[in-house]
């Protein structure tokens, strides 16, 4: 089996708060490829509460972003469209750049059914993206793990070759 994780393709981090027209240029793609891709579809959404300006990351980036039941907080309509047009796909909130819940989910599908491959694809690639690669090399160390670059903008488009590379390093696939 093969899984595409999609990473918080959401309103604030494409055209809101944190958006960048990097963002907005790889919507497309990623509805793209999810639409073409055979397997599990997984999207997770970065989600924080009124507090998040009082939290560690709050406090490292005080921009308030995808506050749970926000606008900003929401997928963008044509990825979740796309995500759940999919016969097999989930949504994972996650409260931090890495999703434990995620790992821990593929961890145990993969004991029942072998997983083949894992690509991410989304935002941003500097902080969600790489984090959840690493993240799953962890918790899947048998299991080859890929960013689609082209399905991906990072902070800057400098943040987003560094995160490019550093991946390389770990043995993350660049496509």
């Amino acid at each position: 089996m093969n899984v595409l994780v999609v990473v918080d393709m959401q309103k604030d981090f494409i055209d809101g708060s944190l958006g960048t027209k990097e963002a907005v240029a790889i919507v497309p793609a990623v509805i793209g490829k999810i639409r073409g891709f055979n397997g599990l579809v997984i999207a997770t959404r970065d989600t924080h509460g009124a507090d998040y300006l009082e939290t560690e990351e709050g406090k490292h980036l005080p921009v308030v972003h995808c506050v749970k039941g926000t606008v900003g907080w929401q997928l963008h309509p044509d990825v979740e469209k796309a995500v759940r047009e999919k016969k097999e796909s989930r949504i994972i909130d996650k409260p931090t750049f890495g999703s434990v819940e995620l790992g821990e989910y593929l961890r145990r599908l993969n004991e029942s059914e072998p997983i083949d491959k894992i690509t991410l694809v989304g935002l941003c690639t500097d902080i969600c993206v790489i984090s959840n690669a690493l993240l799953l090399k962890a918790y899947l160390p048998e299991v080859p793990v890929e960013t689609d670059l082209s399905c991906c903008a990072g902070v800057t488009p400098q943040s987003h070759d560094q995160a490019a590379e550093a991946m390389k390093m770990c043995q993350i696939g660049i496509v």
